[in-house]
């Protein structure tokens, strides 16, 4: 009997200590706290299990907006006509020369059911002859509406006789970066392919380029340059641009054009026939410069405004310098590419708040946008600006811009108050026009520009 109730004791007592070790450690419990005074750490343990809609890529369904788009993605075809001498005899005498037909290959996205196409700039540059092949292998010759080769998208039309399936436009300020997305378009000439991945950046910028991108690991290869990025509700974030590769095939990084700077880009050729650019009218340093270090301005969060444009918004609002923007109406800045990148979908004449830190305060200031009038051109250097009323009264001109600066390099060519009236025979009408025309200039190439003096003579200078 002894022996039972020992038996029953020992039970009793593991029994009473299981069932608080399990209330102490596990029941209605998702985290546990350790904490020892003085200078040691506390940690926290989280026991939450992992939602099922977080559980990994094989809980996402991406098949219905694969389906949503592959049919409004398609293939287009570059035909261009390069003109060359056929043999020695025409190399030397200029004799007529042959013209070979040159084909480039990208992706487009139908955008409205009547045939509307975003694509890139660059896949449809210099060409002679546009074709457009939908999901369902018909072939339509396309009209170039506009282009923009600064954001580097282009729009054009097709006349199907039909309704056509389109994306909308999604918010890509509303994607965040973990995202999942999907890459649409057609590499190596193929039809529509699918790849997937997640956002890995935001406003992420490009070199020298004055614009900010998405950046996915979604597999894109040459040939979805034009394409699609939308997310898993299928709706259009991005126009898939470039990849960074030394092989020319996809390497874990692909760019895309922000939606909102695409649909604005997009309106702005629908309804003006170019696109309007607003600016602020700030200046900020460079920030691996040797200024911006000494003085502590690579570390800031927000940009570092250096200097107000004169006659621009910022101005207008008394923007200082030394002032650091934070927000820009509800986006959060951390670096330059964070403005940019929103305000490349605003128009000259739009407001935007400013949350900036001056002097540790923190003020809230509207902007006026207005359209840029001075630049510096890439390659040469040179400042222009657009051309005024008394300008074209003195030149007697009513196209070109005025050169207002001049690198040392060029300084010895009398180039400082000309009107620059062409580029390779390429006529200039406005800053924009110029800084595209620039752009395109190889360093090791020949290239000619016109100028007019205030005589009204023209002079043409070569630059090998």
């Amino acid at each position: 009997m002894k022996k039972i109730s020992s038996l029953l004791l020992v039970a009793v007592f593991a029994g009473a200590f299981t069932l608080g070790a399990y209330k102490l450690f596990f029941e209605n419990t998702n985290y546990k706290v350790i904490t020892q005074e003085g200078e040691n750490t506390t940690f926290k343990t989280n026991y939450t299990p992992t939602s099922p809609k977080g559980a990994g890529i094989n809980e996402l369904d991406f098949t219905t907006a694969a389906e949503t788009t592959v049919n409004a993605v398609v293939h287009v075809k570059n035909v261009t006509l390069s003109s060359g001498p056929t043999n020695i005899m025409e190399f030397f005498y200029g004799s007529k020369s042959s013209q070979t037909p040159q084909v480039g290959t990208g992706s487009g996205v139908i955008i409205s059911s009547d045939g509307y196409i975003v694509t890139n700039n660059h896949v449809i540059d210099k060409a002679n002859k546009l074709q457009v092949t939908l999901n369902n292998n018909k072939t339509y010759d396309a009209e170039l509406i506009g282009t923009d080769p600064n954001t580097d998208i282009a729009l054009l039309k097709i006349d199907a006789k039909k309704h056509l399936p389109y994306l909308a436009f999604g918010d890509s300020d509303n994607v965040k970066i973990g995202e999942w997305v999907l890459a649409v378009g057609n590499p190596f000439n193929l039809t529509s392919t699918v790849t997937a991945g997640i956002v890995s950046a935001k406003a992420r910028a490009l070199g020298q380029i004055d614009q900010s991108f998405i950046q996915t690991d979604a597999a894109v290869n040459p040939g979805n340059s034009g394409g699609a990025l939308v997310n898993t509700n299928g709706d259009l974030v991005g126009i898939n641009t470039a990849i960074t590769s030394q092989t020319g095939s996809y390497v874990g990084y692909s760019f895309a054009v922000p939606s909102n700077i695409a649909k604005k880009v997009v309106e702005d050729i629908m309804e003006y026939g170019n696109v309007l650019k607003g600016i602020i009218g700030i200046t900020t340093p460079h920030m691996n410069s040797p200024y911006a270090i000494e003085n502590g301005i690579n570390e800031i969060e927000g940009v570092y405004v250096d200097g107000v444009t004169s006659g621009s918004g910022a101005e207008d609002a008394k923007i200082q310098s030394g002032d650091i923007i934070k927000k820009i109406d509800d986006i959060k800045v951390k670096k330059f590419a964070d403005l940019t990148g929103y305000i490349s979908a605003k128009r000259p004449g739009d407001e935007v708040i400013l949350t900036l830190n001056r002097d540790n305060e923190v003020l809230e200031i509207p902007v006026t946008l207005k359209e840029r009038q001075t630049l510096i051109v890439p390659v040469m250097g040179i400042e222009i600006k657009n051309l005024t009323e008394e300008d074209m009264k003195n030149f007697n001109t009513k196209t070109g811009v005025k050169i207002i600066g001049v690198p040392e390099t060029y300084r010895g060519y009398g180039l400082y108050g000309k009107i620059l009236l062409s580029v390779d025979d390429e006529k200039i009408n406005n800053i924009q026009e110029a800084k595209t025309l620039f752009g395109r200039i190889s360093r090791y190439g020949k290239t000619s520009i016109t100028m007019l003096n205030s005589k009204g003579e023209r002079e043409r200078l070569i630059f090998q």
